[in-house]
């Protein structure tokens, strides 16, 4: 049953932060990204926009500006996802789609045999990456994803009950 296999992706999905050397297919780029496409977003504006990333300078160059240079360098591709402020229509919106966008790329990621990880702490060198990357002014990063084939390793998570994380509503009581 459908339902039951991507309800299985999303719970067996785990960030992946070490990959082998084998490349990536283009084809598998293209899949990728048309998963993203297909994420809800207001107005249907679609106002994320990428550049792919395999230049080994390049990802060099990007690995410095973030903690998780490693991931960086070492990913067979990134994905560097953005909003495009001229084709937005509302700030917040646009942010929250831009967000569906990359759990609709990792999910396919994960579907696809491939391990990808969503890096976010590289934004604090917004400017710096559109400089390294030569991307317009209206394009604001989101996120980095970093994605290849993943180094055979146990990844497990946990998470928190759903009657910690759901209230009904008015009172503040546990569903």
């Amino acid at each position: 049953m459908i339902i039951v296999e991507t309800i299985e992706a999303i719970k067996t999905r785990r960030s992946v932060r070490g990959f082998t050397e084998k490349n990536i297919s283009d084809d598998a780029i293209e899949e990728i990204l048309e998963a993203g496409r297909w994420a809800p977003s207001g107005l249907n504006n679609q106002a994320w926009r990428f550049i792919i990333v395999r230049n080994p300078d390049t990802k060099v160059a990007l690995s410095k500006l973030t903690e998780y240079g490693p991931t960086i360098k070492n990913a067979p591709v990134l994905i560097v996802v953005f909003l495009d402020k001229d084709h937005m229509y509302n700030y917040t919106k646009d942010v929250q789609s831009t967000g569906a966008c990359i759990q609709n790329m990792l999910l396919a990621i994960h579907t696809m045999g491939l391990g990808g990880v969503w890096l976010g702490e590289i934004l604090k060198n917004k400017e710096k990456v559109n400089e390294v990357l030569g991307a317009p002014e209206s394009h604001e990063l989101m996120a980095v994803v970093a994605l290849g084939h993943p180094v055979n390793k146990t990844r497990v998570s946990e998470r928190k009950n759903l009657n910690e994380l759901v209230f009904r509503e008015r009172f503040g009581s546990h569903w």
